[in-house]
């Protein structure tokens, strides 16, 4: 079965993913969503790869080295070896700034034995929308487009140049490297020079390993899911992406695809808030300076994504020239849904404003520009927390009324209080504490069903929603609050399949879902832990985390049937969920803890 079997280089600028053949099938350049310079992912015929070609002697093994975003990939027949070691540079230069060209380097190391490949080299830039050229100009092998708009790669290597143009067959005899980079080196590159750049980078890697919160239970797991957050993290401006990658469908065949490489503030805050309690504070710093800098005027009012430089418009177009992955048309770029209107944004954001407040220095000025965004929010959901929007699921049909929606509004208006009791600005206590309870009583009227006996999708509807779940995670309602009981229960009943979950079924724009969105399951899996079924809690996490690839990475989506991953990938909401529901099984206990113990993997 063909499934997401992909690794995830990057170095906050950019990243690649590389298969679990050891071919490099996707990367934007210089940064994340920038056009792709290669993207077999998208089109296997004209999207472009880099790879080493082997025969089928070769028994081909990938895992990431220890505590790193280093992707390590052994081509082995019995008597000829070599391993590739994939990464994108990243590590801390004197100045203390950090080196982070928007560069892939393969080094590849002689195991034993006299190996040998075809190294394909075939980018395709500018998504492969015109003609790539490629020759040998000595001291790097250039490739550029000579129509339409201008773009260039630079690849460096101590391997043949002219064997690598012709694809002949290279017999290795030490080790070697491959350097492709978005920029002309002033500098000569070498092995030695390749070679140091690596063990930086797994310096840097490992160091910021060492010093991310360590728990008794999944840690493993743990470890690999902050990593791949890391790596989605735009460090320029702070920015965190929701996935690296566009249009990568829900269903096979199907139209459900997206752009993903932007910044969603709902992602993004909950990512800040697990990452945060990793120990990685300055993560969450930089993403709040991000929200910040994106809101210049008072009134403004925000939106729900935005670029990873702050750009405010996202305008989408289709790739019409590319088949798309698994011939899933269409190829899209750009994402329509920045201009809707979801009003549980505000809610998020404040929590991690709160959250900053709570548990990291700020600085004075800091403290009022965050105060004023504060200000800012309360006025606009007062104005507008009434009002049907798109929901969570940025659904294109009519607005509705959603519980989740008005419960983010609450939570909004909530950290507001919490936080002017923080810094003791009382002057809006009395104000606001009516208006928290102006939301929360319509929530607990209009939202809760009779005949179902759970919190709904919308007001007045039969239909039941994960994200429901998420009321007692906000502190809206205690795990054992019996409408929170009973909500979980009708979510089970309704909406989980095999232990998957769907975010609801109720049809949509497109028709229901036909696959399960994973963190919806996470989110489960956490509410069936609170409200004491834990045994049942972990029957399920320990199922779900058997549907990771083969480097236990998770995208969006699975399918019901086959347990293949779908949706773009690797998917931050997916694995901030994992996190989130791992450590929840630390912090709250666990009955039978020899069930599922920690055991490093040391190599």
């Amino acid at each position: 079965m063909d499934n997401l079997n992909y690794g995830i280089i990057g170095n906050c600028k950019s990243a690649a993913l590389i298969s679990d053949k050891g071919s490099l099938d996707w990367c934007c350049l210089p940064i994340f969503d920038s056009p792709s310079v290669f993207a077999k992912l998208l089109d296997e015929e004209k999207g472009g790869s880099q790879s080493f070609e082997v025969s089928d002697e070769y028994t081909i093994t990938q895992k990431y080295m220890w505590q790193t975003n280093i992707l390590r990939t052994m081509y082995d027949n019995g008597t000829d070896a070599f391993e590739v070691f994939d990464f994108m540079p990243r590590y801390e230069k004197r100045s203390g700034a950090f080196y982070a060209p928007p560069d892939i380097i393969r080094f590849v190391r002689l195991v034993k034995g006299a190996p040998k490949f075809v190294c394909n080299y075939d980018p395709k830039l500018e998504y492969a929308s015109t003609e790539t050229i490629t020759v040998n100009k000595g001291e790097y092998i250039e490739s550029y487009t000579d129509d339409g708009k201008y773009d260039s790669l630079y690849l460096y290597t101590n391997l043949e140049k002219e064997s690598i143009l012709n694809k002949k067959e290279i017999t290795l005899d030490g080790n070697a490297f491959l350097l492709m980079s978005y920029h002309e080196k002033l500098m000569e590159q070498t092995l030695d020079r390749a070679y140091l750049k690596f063990q930086r980078t797994k310096v840097y890697w490992m160091n910021w390993s060492e010093v991310t919160t360590k728990y008794p239970l999944y840690q493993n797991e743990i470890m690999r899911s902050a990593l791949t957050l890391k790596a989605l993290t735009f460090e320029k401006s702070g920015a965190v992406l929701a996935a690296a990658t566009t249009s990568l469908p829900e269903t096979i065949g199907e139209v459900r695809n997206w752009d993903y490489r932007f910044c969603w503030v709902r992602d993004a805050s909950m990512v800040i808030r697990v990452i945060s309690n990793l120990g990685h504070t300055k993560y969450a710093q930089n993403f709040l300076q991000f929200i910040i800098d994106t809101l210049p005027d008072k009134d403004e009012k925000m939106q729900i994504m935005y670029g990873i430089n702050g750009e405010k418009e996202l305008t989408e177009h289709t790739l019409d020239h590319l088949s798309g992955y698994k011939n899933s048309a269409p190829v899209r770029i750009g994402n329509a849904a920045y201009v809707q209107k979801q009003n549980d944004i505000y809610g998020i954001l404040m929590e991690v404003i709160y959250q900053q407040f709570i548990q990291f220095e700020t600085t004075l000025e800091n403290s009022e520009e965050l105060w004023t965004v504060v200000l800012g929010i309360v006025k606009i959901v007062r104005r507008h927390w009434q009002e049907p929007d798109k929901g969570i699921w940025e659904l294109r049909t009519e607005d509705r009324h959603f519980t989740f929606s008005k419960l983010l509004c609450w939570v909004a208006v909530d950290r507001a209080i919490k936080i002017a009791e923080v810094l003791n600005r009382r002057r809006h206590l009395e104000e606001w504490g009516t208006l928290r309870k102006e939301i929360h009583d319509e929530i607990h009227d209009n939202a809760w069903n009779e005949d179902m006996q759970a919190y709904t999708q919308y007001y007045g509807s039969k239909d039941m929603d994960a994200s429901t779940l998420l009321m007692e995670q906000y502190g809206f309602i205690d795990a054992k609050d019996p409408r929170f009981v009973s909500t979980v229960e009708a979510t089970e009943r309704e909406l989980c399949k095999d232990g998957l979950m769907y975010r609801y079924k109720n049809e949509d724009d497109f028709g229901e879902p036909s696959s399960s969105f994973t963190i919806c399951t996470f989110w489960f899996i956490d509410s069936l832990f609170k409200v004491g079924q834990k045994q049942k809690a972990i029957k399920y996490f320990d199922q779900l985390l058997s549907y990771s690839n083969h480097l236990g990475l998770f995208s969006e989506d699975i399918d019901f049937k086959t347990k293949r991953l779908l949706g773009n990938f690797p998917q931050a909401y997916s694995h901030l969920a994992l996190i989130e529901t791992a450590t929840n099984f630390a912090k709250y206990g666990q009955e039978d803890e020899e069930e599922t113990q920690f055991k490093p993997i040391l190599y």
